[in-house]
């Protein structure tokens, strides 16, 4: 056995791995049923293994309101209280969860929707209070790969929502974001991770209201750059921070854009290196 493998032998142990498409939607996308449904049927259609993540905070929002339950934000995340906690379980894994799975089960994707307590799938734990209490909103700290990939390999395509739980009975709030990029991660030495963050936007853009500032590659460097100049700024950048942690820890693509862009292969395009090709 040879205890290490050069460059050529990694290669081809990763062009071996099956391929896998991880997709995050957003909740733009959950909020247009026609945009939903299209979204879906691209997503069904793609080859291989699958696996879809989707949160729903507009729609929590919304029955917050109805429900006469504030709800309380800091710099795009949600401070989840008891009550908040029932109204997004409520929504996330139940309304928006059983929506996707039977949308795509119309669509002949044998999809299983579930949470992070479900087979235990993703474990956390409660963040702890800091200058901000964010209640109870979970970081991540284990994917249980091997049911996940028993899954998957038996066929399922499986739907997560963005509950987890920490293992003693108490569910959590997790950023969907950070779900997509933890999954990607986690599964990266079993598959060929494609991750694709898709929302309402052609992509990365520093200008959110001119398509023509879409920025076709962005590496850490760029990224940065982009930050400093405020091109790149409140809920994209945790976003973008997660996507590049998943491209850094092995994901062998990242993605950010819509179904479109990502279709016709012009999504703003995470890299490591700064030698871009050419589109």
């Amino acid at each position: 056995m040879k205890p290490f493998c050069d460059l050529e032998d990694r290669d081809t142990e990763e062009n071996m791995k099956e391929t896998l498409h991880l997709f995050k939607i957003g909740g733009a996308i959950l909020e247009d049923a026609a945009e939903l449904e299209n979204t879906l049927a691209f997503f069904s259609n793609l080859p291989g293994r699958k696996l879809l993540v989707h949160g729903g905070g507009r729609r929590a929002s919304q029955v917050s309101k109805l429900l006469g339950i504030e709800t309380q934000m800091v710099e795009g995340r949600r401070i989840t209280d008891a009550a908040t906690l029932e109204v997004v379980t409520m929504v996330y894994a139940g309304l928006e969860n059983k929506k996707v799975a039977s949308l795509l089960q119309a669509m002949h994707c044998n999809a299983l929707g579930l949470s992070g307590a479900d087979g235990n799938i993703i474990l956390a734990g409660k963040r702890p209070a800091g200058n901000i209490d964010y209640g109870f909103v979970g970081d991540i700290k284990k994917v249980d790969t091997k049911n996940l990939s028993a899954l998957l390999e038996t066929g399922f395509t499986p739907v997560l929502c963005a509950i987890t739980h920490d293992g003693q009975g108490q569910l959590l709030n997790t950023n969907a974001d950070t779900i997509a990029a933890e999954l990607a991660i986690a599964l990266a030495p079993h598959y060929q991770v494609y991750l694709y963050y898709c929302f309402e936007k052609a992509g990365v853009m520093t200008n959110v209201d001119n398509p023509d500032s879409l920025i076709a590659y962005l590496d850490p460097e760029s990224y940065s750059i982009h930050k400093e100049l405020g091109n790149i700024n409140e809920g994209m950048i945790p976003k973008l921070d997660n996507a590049f942690r998943a491209l850094e820890a092995g994901a062998a693509s990242v993605q950010v854009g819509s179904r479109k862009s990502i279709a016709n292969g012009t999504a703003t395009q995470l890299l490591l290196t700064t030698d871009f090709p050419k589109k």
